[in-house]
């Protein structure tokens, strides 16, 4: 019986980082990359080096109240959702959890509809 297709070509099983000069190329991939990447003399792109994460005295009071709104918002959703899967006893105790997140959300809401931005 013959088969409709060729068997594949035999391959070597070797790496080809596992030669004696592996080590010269992986130094030479890394100065293609360099060259391409990051040419010399031409400085490194700045970075970013505010994060949200990191509440810092330079964020204005409208961002990170903006962000306080988003995160309970986020807060509240989980624990509905949860509070669908587990038993009723239980289920009770977190909803009032979830009510109390709502209470937050909506205190820093209004604090954000209340502030005056500068002009």
């Amino acid at each position: 019986m013959t088969k409709p297709t060729p068997n594949p070509p035999e391959t070597d099983p070797t790496s080809p980082y596992e030669s004696l000069d592996s080590t010269k190329l992986h130094d030479a991939a890394d100065r293609a990359l360099d060259h391409y990447l990051c040419p010399p003399g031409s400085p490194p792109p700045p970075r970013k080096k505010r994060t949200m994460y990191a509440v810092t005295a330079d964020f204005k009071n409208e961002e990170l109240l903006a962000n306080a709104c988003e995160t309970l918002a986020s807060a509240r959703t989980i624990a509905n959702d949860f509070a669908n899967l587990i038993p009723a006893s239980q289920r009770r105790t977190l909803l009032g959890i979830a009510q109390l997140i709502m209470l937050g959300e909506l205190a820093v809401s209004r604090a954000l509809d209340n502030l005056e931005l500068p002009k």
